[in-house]
């Protein structure tokens, strides 16, 4: 699987529904550069790094994490360089990293197929916390390209951190939008709460972790409405 490139700057390596994969997200500065989620495992992140390679890109400085689940995460202890989450984020992993060791393999191994095809033939799995941590909000600069990485209250989890690339009008949210984590429910209250915060960005461009770019608006009436 190739990179895609979506601006200038910004390259995503797209999502995988077998081993429910999400996107990965690539922004180059001219210093530095910065993905967008740390992937489902080692050998997702390996495929990442050999994509980046192929394109003549250098491989990411930091990686910043969009919540905390598995398919988002797990990957963090073989990226290159270090990894940026929201403090709660970082207790999240803490705490899954703890069931591992208390629950074993099996634990993450029952989640769904999904999992198991992931991490088939014995992979062993590794969780690690965040290299760097920030409450709120912090700004980034890779060199000509600021990049905004926030916190916002979104439905999926309580964690969720949007990552907004101005110069490129590009809104990266992973996961934030779906339904309730462990129910299913609808909740009206965080959805809208979340589309003010993306339509408060100004993006033109909206990059889900499970789906392709999306016109802001399309992505906001889906939140409020339902419609894509």
């Amino acid at each position: 699987m190739a990179l895609v490139r979506l601006t200038e700057r910004i390259w995503y390596f797209p999502y995988e529904e077998e081993r429910d994969r999400p996107n990965l997200g690539y922004i180059r500065g001219d210093r530095w550069s910065l993905a967008v989620d740390a992937g489902h495992s080692d050998a997702h992140v390996a495929d990442f790094c050999r994509a980046l390679r192929e394109a003549g890109l250098p491989l990411p400085k930091l990686t910043v994490l969009t919540h905390w689940h598995w398919d988002h995460t797990f990957g963090a202890h073989a990226v290159s360089g270090l990894c940026l989450s929201n403090t709660r984020t970082d207790k999240h992993l803490r705490e899954q990293r703890e069931k591992l060791l208390r629950e074993g393999p099996e634990a993450f191994l029952n989640i769904h197929p999904s999992v198991r095809r992931e991490y088939a033939g014995g992979r062993p799995f590794t969780i690690v916390p965040a290299d760097i941590t920030f409450a709120d909000e912090v700004g980034l600069d890779a060199g000509g390209c600021p990049v905004r990485v926030f916190r916002a209250e979104a439905p999926h989890t309580d964690d969720s951190t949007l990552v907004y690339v101005p110069d490129e009008k590009v809104l990266f949210v992973g996961d934030a939008g779906g339904d309730v984590f462990g129910t299913g429910e609808w909740d009206p209250a965080a959805r809208e709460a979340l589309a003010r915060a993306v339509n408060e960005t100004g993006a033109d461009t909206v990059l889900e972790g499970h789906w392709i770019p999306t016109p802001r608006q399309e992505y906001t009436d889906y939140l409020i409405r339902g419609e894509n």
